[in-house]
């Protein structure tokens, strides 16, 4: 982030829009990759429950909207949950704007691979990162991602232990890096399994306000765009398997549904 751009304390609090990209590389045994143009919101969860949700179509039907229940535990809150999560985990700091980076409901569907929580302390700086987890059984783990190397820019690391593809096993670990500018968030995860890098994975987005204008251009450009996430997904497990890559049964989701890396 160049020195001259406000930091993360200066940012605007308000509902953003992110259009952008999402892409995929496997790179064992068979390679296999996409990329697709894709949006995203990122909401300032402590500024919308003191200011309302303005253009945001909150727990209710919209072209695009949010819904607590898609998150966290499926409460009628989700940053109730998020701050419980924190205190629980005795992160007393994390005193400052808490960020969503979700994919929104599109008429009313929608299907969220990843959602990302950014915690900030009061100055602005990162407190915890907690990576929320869905597949396609309808489970959901969450990874939180604490320490004092918690910054946008850092490589964050958490032992997999949830099941995503019936073509990965439940092995190896996550490496996370996650940045974010005034107009701009990037997220990379990659796996690695026992031999090394297996999945390479980035969704990024340009930032914008979010406003109803700017809903109706995103649809028009990207229509029914979680629909078509769920899709993909199969389609692609189909060409994997065509390919040959090796079916994994799926096992027993972890007993405790929040996994915490410490970063050194």
């Amino acid at each position: 982030m160049s020195p001259t751009r406000p930091g993360p304390a200066a940012w605007p609090a308000q509902p953003l829009l992110a259009r952008g990209e999402v892409r995929h590389l496997r790179l064992r045994p068979a390679r296999h990759g996409f990329s697709y143009a894709t949006y995203f919101l990122l909401l300032p969860m402590r500024s919308l429950r003191q200011a309302g949700p303005g253009e945001l179509a909150r727990n209710r039907f919209g072209l695009l909207s949010f819904h607590d229940a898609d998150h966290g535990e499926g409460g009628p809150d989700a940053l109730a949950w998020i701050e419980a999560l924190l205190a629980r985990e005795g992160l007393s700091d994390v005193d400052g704007e808490i960020w969503l980076q979700a994919y929104p409901r599109v008429l009313g569907y929608v299907f969220k691979p990843v959602s990302f929580w950014y915690c900030h302390r009061g100055d602005g700086s990162l407190g915890a990162v907690v990576a929320e987890v869905n597949n396609t059984f309808g489970e959901r783990h969450c990874y939180l991602l604490t320490g004092p190397q918690v910054a946008f820019g850092h490589e964050l690391i958490a032992s997999k232990v949830f099941h995503v593809s019936p073509f990965c096993s439940v092995s190896g670990r996550y490496r996370f890096r996650f940045m974010r500018t005034e107009d701009r968030v990037i997220a990379r995860v990659e796996h690695d399994d026992e031999d090394g890098p297996l999945l390479l994975t980035s969704v990024s987005g340009r930032l914008e306000p979010l406003s109803a204008a700017q809903v109706w251009r995103t649809s028009l450009r990207t229509p029914l765009m979680t629909l078509g996430v769920i899709a993909r997904i199969h389609w692609h497990a189909l060409r994997l398997w065509l390919k040959r890559v090796p079916f994994v049964s799926k096992p027993e989701a972890p007993e405790r549904f929040v996994t915490r890396q410490n970063a050194p």
